[in-house]
C-alpha cells in the first residue's frame, strides 16, 4: 500500500472541492483539462503526482489560477 502524502492529499482534495463547486464530472474536467479521467481520480485520490503543467490544466479547466489550486499545499 503506497504512503500517505499530505502534499499530493491535499491538492488532490482541492482539485475535487472545485471541480464539486463547478458540478463537473471527473471526465467532464479531463475533457476541459486534456486529461484522462483515470488521471484526475488518482489526483484526487492523492495517489498521482502531476508535473506543474498538469496542475496548470487542470486549473485552467476549472478556472482558477495554478496557486489558487495549490492553495494548502505545503512540504
Amino acid at each position: 500500500m503506497p504512503k500517505i502524502d499530505s502534499v499530493l492529499t491535499t491538492l488532490g482534495q482541492n482539485v475535487r472541492k472545485s471541480r464539486e463547486t463547478k458540478q463537473l464530472t471527473q471526465e467532464k474536467l479531463a475533457e476541459f483539462a486534456g486529461l484522462d479521467p483515470t488521471y484526475i481520480s488518482g489526483i484526487e485520490r492523492g495517489l498521482r503526482n502531476p508535473g506543474i503543467k498538469n496542475v496548470a490544466k487542470i486549473a485552467k479547466a476549472l478556472g482558477l489560477s495554478t496557486a489558487e489550486l495549490c492553495k494548502g499545499v505545503d512540504a
